[in-house]
């Protein structure tokens, strides 16, 4: 079966983020169970603007032939343009719910994103099937677009046995004498991490020996550096920036607890990773994070005392952290690659002329 994946998303996980992650793990599912994935992208386009980039991406869409292709699939709105006009079938894959995560945003960043959602609603109302990946998401679509058509939920993925070799590979480099807590993430306003850093405060003194490992970069790093050197963090918290696939396996190797107190995410594929690390996770009962992490530690949102707690709650019961991360590793595996891509599949074959 030949299907392409439309999207303008940078396909690189400094930039992509969760949304690379994914779109990049059902690409090689699919080509493992049989499937030609052929990703189609704005490539090296000179527009310095993500929005205007997009938009010109789905112009040229229109010219582009597609009679090679028995499937086209479109992440958020890209492919809103062809979607119903190429004579195939076309999945609109949501990934993050647009209209959702923009209520988080501020300024030129929050009119931008309400411009790309009225397009992705639009590819939705023109596609011949759309697919969010949980329940909450579903949700967001049917409240925020009044789509008539029932999305069907099929979750991210994870390749674990790219994992599990990445780890293997990685040297574990935990420091007996430390409690170590690691997030990953891209620095937006609904991810929190503020909050991660009031907790931080909280806990220095209570535990002497904790570090807090961030991984990531993002549009929010100068305020939230802001507030790490108002809080007096400098020896307690450490800013890794972005780092490779193996660097990311060896912050997982060394990790005591993870903790993403996001407060909104349509699924949360950092979720997976850790569970596949086998550590044991503090978040928030918030959007589709219960959905995801049903053996963790879940606080209230924008809550930092409570998230101090629930670290500390792990830093003082070694037992139930080994008893967390067994549960994780066990739940992860409905989550793994080849059964995810066999879902997608099969929705895709059976829409196929």
């Amino acid at each position: 079966m030949r299907i392409a994946f439309i999207t303008a998303i940078p396909l690189n996980p400094l930039q992509g983020s969760g949304t690379f992650a994914g779109i990049s793990a059902l690409a090689s599912g699919l080509k493992k169970l049989g499937a030609n994935v052929e990703l189609v992208t704005p490539g090296h386009v000179p527009i310095p603007n993500f929005t205007l980039k997009r938009f010109w991406f789905n112009e040229w869409l229109r010219a582009r032939r597609w009679d090679d292709f028995d499937l086209t699939v479109g992440f958020d709105m890209d492919g809103y343009r062809i979607a119903g006009r190429t004579g195939r079938p076309h999945i609109a894959s949501i990934k993050g719910v647009i209209a959702d995560e923009m209520r988080f945003e501020r300024g030129w960043t929050r009119l931008s994103m309400a411009w790309q959602a009225s397009f992705e609603r639009r590819h939705l109302e023109r596609a011949d099937a759309a697919v969010v990946t949980s329940r909450y998401a579903a949700g967001r679509v049917k409240d925020l677009y009044k789509v008539e058509k029932t999305a069907v939920v099929i979750p991210e993925l994870i390749d674990l046995c790219a994992w599990r070799r990445l780890f293997a590979c990685a040297p574990a480099q935990s420091i007996p004498s430390e409690f170590s807590v690691l997030t990953v993430c891209r620095f937006y306003p609904r991810k929190r991490l503020e909050v991660l850093l009031e907790a931080a405060a909280k806990l220095r003194d209570i535990i002497p020996n904790l570090r807090v490992h961030i991984v990531g970069n993002g549009p929010e790093r100068a305020r939230l550096r802001r507030i790490w050197r108002h809080l007096r963090l400098e020896e307690t918290v450490i800013w890794l920036g972005d780092v490779s696939q193996l660097e990311l396996a060896c912050e997982y190797n060394r990790a005591d607890v993870f903790c993403l107190p996001s407060v909104q995410e349509g699924f949360g594929i950092v979720f997976l990773e850790a569970m596949a690390a086998g550590k044991p996770i503090v978040a928030v009962r918030a959007a589709a994070v219960p959905e995801v992490v049903d053996h963790g530690l879940l606080v209230e949102p924008d809550d930092s005392e409570s998230l101090a707690q629930a670290i500390l709650k792990l830093y003082r019961e070694p037992e139930l952290r080994s008893e967390l991360a067994a549960a994780g590793t066990q739940t992860v595996l409905q989550y793994d690659a080849p059964k995810v891509a066999r879902q997608f599949l099969a929705l895709a074959e059976s829409m196929s002329v």
